[in-house]
This record gives structure tokens, sequence and C-alpha cells, in this order.
């Protein structure tokens, strides 16, 4: 039996952000909704004049009321899923044909809002961050199940985001077992993953590319890495040629997975992984005489909501100014912000700043985004969140 779909009506003027290629509709943009909506529910956004713009899912009491899943009237049925699955699929195998490490759906620029899916070999963590993907979690799952056939699935929904939709958060193995990390293979470097408990789902898949970049830039020289986590661009560095290697991070566990990624890969002897606060950590090597010739600057997301947006980016000026304090004439700082709200021009002007207040010029080599697995739709600016910007110290 066909699912029965309601419709929600816009406001005069309110469908130019629909037509300019964006995917959501915020609450004050709707002028009516046809009968009751419960969050989840399939709805046809309808323009004052009743063209159909689109098919989405909807939650009344969310600021993002609908999310567009189509731009045509459809049925969101388990094959259509099925489908938006399939062709996610073939594009992470196209960008890395036979790689079976990288983040299999992205949200919006899956066409699938709301859902993240990242592929660790046989292991999937899967988040649901709305009441439209959760309300379909199970059906997914199964899909994915059947597609990708993995020994383990393991439930991320743990992000701070699912509150705003009015859902708990949760971990759980719905598949397998995740006792321990899993091992993969990413562009020749061992890493073991913390599936269950890792920082989103183990690994920032998103900084792949730009630490490919990185290690070319480290042979023979002595690098830092600042909030290193469990080590991907301490050993890419050390595979790269960097004579030695400097870590630290907050976190006891990750240092622990950094150390064991380390002698996985025989590079123990050349990194050294140190627990610090990354203020304290960068402010106390920036007062000594030790100069590095590259650095990693990948701090957490400083910016949760745009309230805290001006004291991010204090943030990142002071930690940027300290990290260009440690690095030799002719070394390079690549420095990266993860939060969408933080436009990239906004994060180069603090970097003019730290710069400044430093006392040091600077240029840049390039500036770069996330990841091919990531990939950014045109019109949805929201699904473009990371800034890398590579630094050469003059």
């Amino acid at each position: 039996m066909a699912e029965s779909v309601k419709s929600v009506v816009l406001k005069k003027g309110g469908d130019k952000r629909l037509r300019s290629g964006h995917m959501w509709v915020f609450s004050n943009e709707l002028e009516s909704i046809e009968g009751t909506v419960t969050p989840g529910d399939t709805v046809h956004v309808v323009d004052g004049a009743g063209h159909v713009l689109g098919t989405g899912y909807m939650n009344p009491n969310s600021l993002i009321a609908v999310r567009l899943l189509a731009r045509s009237r459809v049925e969101i049925t388990p094959a259509f899923l099925k489908r938006r699955l399939k062709h996610a699929l073939a594009f992470r195998e196209k960008i890395w044909p036979g790689d079976t490490t990288y983040r299999a759906v992205y949200s919006e620029s899956d066409l699938l809002p709301g859902l993240i899916v990242d592929r660790y070999g046989s292991t999937l963590a899967i988040q649901s961050l709305t009441a439209g993907i959760e309300i379909r979690l199970n059906v997914i799952t199964e899909l994915l199940d059947e597609l990708l056939k993995p020994d383990t699935i393991v439930i991320r929904n743990d992000s701070r985001i699912r509150v705003l939709e009015g859902l708990p958060l949760e971990k759980k193995v719905v598949k397998g077992n995740a006792d321990a990390p899993v091992e993969v293979d990413q562009d020749g470097t061992r890493l073991l993953v913390d599936v269950l408990n890792g920082q989103k789902t183990g690994l920032f898949l998103d900084q792949r590319e730009n630490r490919q970049v990185a290690a070319r830039l480290a042979a023979g020289r002595d690098v830092l890495d600042c909030c290193c986590y469990t080590g991907a661009w301490s050993l890419a560095a050390a595979a790269g040629g960097a004579t030695s290697v400097t870590g630290f991070d907050s976190s006891a566990p990750a240092l622990d997975l950094a150390g064991r990624n380390a002698t996985l890969n025989g590079l123990a002897d050349k990194v050294e992984f140190i627990r610090g606060d990354m203020f304290r950590s960068l402010a106390k090597l920036s007062r000594s005489k030790r100069k590095f010739g590259l650095a990693f600057l990948d701090p957490p997301g400083l910016a949760k909501n745009r309230k805290r947006i001006r004291e991010a980016l204090r943030a990142y000026r002071s930690l940027n100014r300290l990290a260009m304090s440690t690095l030799s004439p002719g070394g390079f700082l690549v420095t990266s912000t993860c939060s969408h709200l933080v436009e990239r021009e906004a994060f180069l002007n603090t970097l003019v700043a730290a710069a400044r207040e430093a006392g040091r010029h600077a240029r840049v080599v390039e500036v770069r985004s996330q990841s091919r697995d990531h990939p950014v739709i045109l019109g949805h600016p929201e699904t473009e969140y990371l800034a890398c910007v590579v630094l050469e110290m003059l």
C-alpha cells in the first residue's frame, strides 16, 4: 500500500533556497502544513502556486523543518533507498577503486540527508542524525548489510545533532562485535580504529587527502603534530621520511592507540606521543628554543553554534600564532578548521592576524577542503565544512 503523503506549502519567496540548490526548508519559510505531520514523515514541498518542488521528510519540532530527498514527487520506499545507497557506493568505487576504508554515505551530498555511513573494511559505522533517517534506520541497516556484507555493524548515534531533532543518544552493535579496534590500511599506513568509542567514528576520514599532501612535505624535517589523536598525521609524516615526529593530545585512550599504531607500522623509533592540552602544550613549545620544519594543527570543532563563532576565531588565532612560532624559516604549517560555521574567508583572515601577532611572514601554498568521499553539493554550502590551509613560513 502506497504511503499517504501530506504537503507543506511555502511562503511567497520561500522557494528561493530550494531553487538555488539547497536541500533544507526552515520552519519560518512554511506557510501551511496539510494536516498533522509527525517527526520523520514524508512530505511534498509545494510553492504558493501549487507546483511541487520536491519530496522530503519533515520534523515539525526542528528549525530545519524539511530535508529534501528528491526534486520531484516520489515515494520513499526501500527500493528508493537501495538505489540511493548503491549510487553512493558506486561513487566511492570510482574515486578509490578497490578501497574499503572511506565515508560510504555523506548525508545531503549523497541525497540521503541525515545519514552517515563510514566503512572500515568489514566494519560499518552508521550514524542517524535526523528523525527522518531514524524511522528508516532498520531498513537502511538491512540494505547496507545486503550490499556490503560486513562482519560488524555499529550504530554511532551519539552526535549532539540528534538532540536538536529530539532523538536520544546511544551507541550499540547490531551485528558482530566491536570489542577490539579494527585494523585498516589507508594509503599504506596501518591504523587501529576504535569504531565504537573513538571520536567521530574512530578515524578522521575527511583529512585523508590532506594527510597525503602533508606527507610529501615531511622528508628530512622534524615534525610537530598538535591534537594528534591516534596518530594518522604523525605516521603519514614518519612514513614520508620525517626525521622525527612529536605528537600531543589530551586523550589517554587516543594516545594509547597512537603508540600501538606506531609500533604496527614499525615507526615507533621515529615518533613520540605526549599527553597535553593543546593550548598549554603549544605555549610551552613556543617559549622553548626547539624549532620544527613542519607542523600539523587539526583541533576539534571550536564553533559549536553561531553564538560561539567569534570565540572560536579568537581560539584559532591563538593556536595558529603559537604553532607559527614553533616553525623554522622555510617550515610549513598545515592548519585546519572543521566547523562549517567558520567560513573559509574568516579562517584565512584569522591566519593573517595570527601571522602578524607571531611576527612572521607566511605564504599560502594551498587551500584545501575535505576528502572526495565527503563531496560538496553546489547550492548547499553546509556540505563543505573543512578548510585546510598549507602555509610556508618565511
